[in-house]
């Protein structure tokens, strides 16, 4: 599952939650800059940015679930099960690009979106798993800097790169539809409602929050959508970074899966694993688990952009409580 959002106020944040109903081996991992980046079909790539973001980190590839780089460009890749068709190899068009090399792909060569949206104009997302321990998961990812956001889909009818003015990514169905639906909901507002389904009767609110009946609450993908939507749309708060970053757990929660209350086909118990927060200023990762709502930040420091080798930060997944 997974929603994926950005927020603005004086500067660009980048939010996700990871809607997943087990643990992949995640860890905010940071990549220096001139870090080697062996690909499947386009040999070993060197990083021009330095990024930070939530991966996995096998074999000293980070296998990252969402990350910004450096200069301010974010990218997450979400779940797009039955929809998301990758191309073969040995017929792609454009350079062949495996699913899991797509954002150190991107974020280690691209300073904004504009330079993303011409490097993606040559490249095919292709069939090619990590390994056969680590399979190929179904994707399609939002890509967005402070100017704007894509959403990348590779399906049955090959590459396409929408232009996303909502700046919000949830899954199935494929993106167009998300752009469509969008427009039943024109009538929402975060105001108090005037009577307008008569003016013969009496009619009036009876509590807050009634501007927006109608507002879908499930946890459908179509329905988180909105929701982000709505609330990233009408959402006020001061400028400076605590408050934004804040604000977009608050988003965040609002569409967070509540372990129980989203069963998957095997039986599975689906909740939100992690959320996070990029500052795109500053550099910091800010995240949250299901288990410790305490956030936690990690920076993106120049001596960590300019290291060697990855800086690996387990997550804190214990409760913690404070007591006065």
């Amino acid at each position: 599952m997974c929603t994926a959002l950005t927020f603005t106020n004086r500067t660009m944040y980048f939010g996700r939650n990871m809607d997943i109903e087990y643990h992949f081996g995640e860890a905010v991992a940071i990549t220096p800059r001139d870090y080697p980046l062996p690909t499947k079909f386009a040999g070993t790539l060197r990083t021009r940015f330095a990024m930070i973001g939530m991966a996995n980190v096998t074999a000293d590839y980070p296998l990252y679930a969402e990350a910004a780089n450096e200069a301010g460009l974010c990218a997450a890749g979400l779940n797009f099960p039955g929809n998301a068709v990758y191309a073969d190899p040995g017929h792609c068009e454009g350079t062949p690009v495996a699913p899991y090399e797509l954002i150190p792909f991107l974020l280690g060569q691209c300073e904004n979106v504009s330079q993303a949206r011409e490097l993606l104009r040559t490249v095919d997302i292709v069939s090619a798993p990590f390994s056969a321990e680590l399979p190929l998961a179904p994707l399609h990812w939002i890509v967005s800097d402070a100017t704007g956001s894509l959403t990348v889909e590779r399906t049955a009818s090959g590459m396409h790169v929408y232009d996303n003015p909502f700046g919000v990514l949830t899954n199935n169905p494929p993106f167009p539809f998300h752009l469509e639906n969008a427009r039943q909901y024109l009538h929402l507002s975060a105001g108090f409602p005037e009577n307008r389904f008569s003016g013969e009767l009496p009619l009036a609110p009876f509590g807050q929050g009634m501007g927006a009946i109608g507002l879908p609450g499930d946890f459908s993908p179509a329905s988180r959508f909105i929701k982000t939507l709505f609330c990233k749309a009408n959402s006020v708060c001061e400028e400076d970074a605590e408050s934004c970053v804040g604000q977009v757990f608050h988003i965040l929660d609002a569409v967070a899966m509540v372990r129980g209350t989203v069963i998957t086909p095997e039986g599975r118990q689906d909740m939100t694993t992690y959320s996070c927060c990029i500052d795109t200023s500053s550099g910091t990762y800010y995240y949250k688990t299901y288990s410790n709502s305490r956030v936690t930040g990690v920076r993106l420091t120049d001596e960590r952009r300019a290291g060697s080798g990855l800086s690996v930060f387990p997550l804190r997944t214990a409760a913690e409580f404070a007591f006065e």
